[in-house]
C-alpha cells in the first residue's frame, strides 16, 4: 500500500507539471484564436505516442518481463533441450499476448518458433543470430523473414554463471503495422517513419517504404530529404522543420526511441493557413509533443519498477516455480538412467507451523519463497530442486555418492542456518533438517525417499538443524 501511495503521488506531480507547463505555453505563444487552434491538433498528438507505446514499447516490455522468468532460463540452459515443452510454451505465450513468439538456443543452434516451426542456426544461412550475438546490446529490434515480413525484437539470455543461452523474441507481421498505420493516417492526418542510426527506414505508414527482401529505403533515398542542406542531412536535424511532399507542406516532429537506438519522424501537413501561423506557435506544439511523449516514458518506466508490488500476481514465488511431485519422479526416471545414480535429500523447514502461527501465512509463503530461493542457487547446474510437501523440498544430485551428498546438505544446512533474515521478519532463526538416501540400481523413487524421510525425521528427534542418512538395505 505504501508502494501505492508512492506511485499515486508521483503520477499526480507529474501529471500537474505537464498542466503547468500547457498553460504556460499556451499563455506566451499565441492569441486565443492561435490557442483553440493548437489545442484541436493536439488532440491528435495523444492517439500518436499511444501507437508507438502499444505497438512498440508494450511489446518490448512483455519480451523483457518474459526475458528474465527463471522458467524461461531453465528452459534454455538444459544440455538436451525439451522441444516439446519448448513448443508448449512458445504456443502458451502466443495464446495469452496474441503476438508470435520463439527461441533461438544457442546449445541446439536451432530456432523455434510459436508456429510450430523450426530453422537450424548456420552460418550463412541465418546471418542475424551471428551479427546480434555479437554486439553488446542486450535488446535488438530487427526486420526479417522476408516471406511475411516481421517486426522482431530479439532478447539476449543469459544463465546465472553469464554464459550466453541464445534469444528470445517477439514478432508482429509488418502487415499488422500498415494497417494500423493507414487506419491512423486517415483519421488524423499523420505519417510516421521510424529510422535506425544507419538511416534506414524500418517502419512507415507509406507501405511502398517498407524493406523487402533484405532491401531496405533509405532517408537519402527520398526527394524531399535531399532537398534539405548539407548539414542538416548529416546531423539529421529535422525537428520543427517544415518540408515539401508532393507539393504539400508537412512539420517534423522528432522523437527518439533509446530502446531500439531508433528515431520517430512524426510528419503532419499543414494549409496555408496552419503555415502561416507564428515560429513561435509552432515550437509551442512540438514542444507539447516533447512534453506528453516525456509523460508517457515517464509513466511507462514508473510502472515498470513498480510492477511487483502493483500486480504482485503476475510474479510467481520461487516455491511455485518448483516442479512438484509428479514432475520430481519424471526427472528421477531419467536421471537413473541417464547416471545410473543419485542421492536423494529431502529438506524440511523447522518449526514452520510455529512460524504460521505466529507471523501469518504470508510470512510463512515468504520463507517457503526464500529457501527455494537459496536451495535452487545452491545446487549445481545438472542437480534438480523440487517441492515435495508443504514445508519440504527434495533435492535429486545424479552420479553423487552418500557421502559426497551428505557435505552438499550439511552445507545447505549451514546456509539456511546462517540466511539474513530481515527481510522477512528479524526475529525468525530459520533452520533445516535434511534426510540422506542413495541409489545405484532401478528402484521406485518412494522407496529412496522414503528411506530420505526416515532420515529426516531422525534429524528432527535429534534436535533439528542436522543432516542424517539412510541408505537402503
Amino acid at each position: 500500500m505504501k508502494t501505492f501511495r508512492t506511485l499515486h503521488r508521483s503520477i499526480l506531480l507529474l501529471f500537474a507539471v505537464v498542466v503547468i507547463a500547457i498553460v504556460t505555453l499556451v499563455h506566451f505563444s499565441v492569441n486565443q484564436i492561435v490557442a483553440e487552434q493548437s489545442r484541436a491538433q493536439q488532440q491528435s498528438l495523444s492517439p500518436a505516442i499511444s501507437l508507438i507505446v502499444s505497438q512498440l514499447l508494450k511489446p518490448l516490455h512483455v519480451s523483457e518481463a518474459l526475458g528474465r522468468s527463471q522458467e524461461l532460463v531453465q528452459l534454455m540452459d538444459q544440455d538436451q533441450l525439451d522441444e516439446t515443452e519448448i513448443f508448449n510454451t512458445l504456443t502458451r505465450l502466443k495464446n495469452e499476448f496474441g503476438l508470435y513468439f520463439f527461441i533461438a538456443s544457442e546449445k541446439a543452434r536451432m530456432q523455434y518458433n510459436s508456429d510450430g516451426t523450426t530453422l537450424a542456426l548456420e552460418k550463412g544461412q541465418v546471418n542475424w543470430y551471428f551479427k546480434y550475438k555479437e554486439r553488446p546490446e542486450r535488446a535488438v529490434a530487427d526486420i526479417g523473414k522476408w516471406e511475411d515480413t516481421h517486426f522482431y525484437i530479439d532478447i539476449k539470455i543469459y544463465n546465472e554463471d553469464n554464459e550466453f543461452l541464445g534469444f528470445f523474441g517477439i514478432g508482429k507481421s509488418l502487415k499488422s503495422f500498415i494497417n494500423i498505420f493507414d487506419s491512423y493516417k486517415q483519421q488524423y492526418g499523420y505519417d510516421f517513419l521510424f529510422v535506425d542510426e544507419n538511416g534506414d527506414i524500418m517502419l512507415s505508414s507509406d507501405s511502398a517504404l517498407m524493406a523487402e527482401y533484405s532491401d531496405f529505403t533509405n532517408l537519402s533515398e527520398l526527394t524531399w530529404y535531399a532537398s534539405l542542406p548539407i548539414d542538416v542531412r548529416d546531423q539529421r536535424a529535422l525537428n520543427n522543420r517544415l518540408v515539401t511532399i508532393d507539393q504539400q507542406e508537412y512539420l517534423i516532429a522528432e522523437v527518439k526511441l533509446n530502446q531500439f537506438n531508433w528515431t520517430v519522424y512524426l510528419l503532419s501537413p499543414l494549409d496555408k493557413r496552419k503555415a502561416d501561423i507564428s515560429k513561435a506557435f509552432v515550437i509551442s506544439v512540438v514542444t507539447l509533443l516533447v512534453v506528453v511523449f516525456s509523460l508517457f516514458m515517464m509513466i511507462y518506466h514508473l510502472l515498470y519498477y513498480f510492477r511487483k508490488d502493483m500486480q504482485p500476481e503476475l510474479h510467481l514465488r520461487n516455491s511455485q516455480r518448483l516442479p512438484d511431485r509428479k514432475k520430481v519422479e519424471v526427472q528421477y526416471k531419467t536421471m537413473l538412467e541417464e547416471f545410473k545414480s543419485l542421492s536423494v535429500i529431502i529438506v524440511g523447514v523447522d518449526n514452520f507451523s510455529r512460524i504460521n502461527d505466529t507471523y501469518g501465512r504470508n510470512t510463512g509463503d515468504d520463507v517457503l519463497d526464500f529457501i527455494a530461493g537459496f536451495l535452487v542457487t545452491s545446487v549445481r547446474t545438472k542437480d534438480l530442486v523440487g517441492r515435495w510437501s508443504s514445508e519440504e523440498f527434495i533435492i535429486l544430485l545424479p552420479e553423487t555418492g552418500p557421502h559426497e551428498a551428505m557435505e552438499i546438505a550439511q552445507s545447505l544446512r549451514h546456509g539456511i542456518a546462517t540466511m539474513d533474515t530481515d527481510d522477512l521478519q528479524p526475529q525468525i532463526q530459520l533452520t533445516g533438517s535434511f534426510g540422506v538416501s542413495f541409489t545405484a540400481t532401478q528402484r521406485p523413487l518412494n522407496e529412496v525417499t522414503a528411506n530420505a524421510e526416515d532420515a529426516l525425521y531422525q534429524a528432527r528427534r535429534d534436535g533439528k538443524n542436522l543432516v542424517r542418512k539412510q541408505l537402503i538395505e
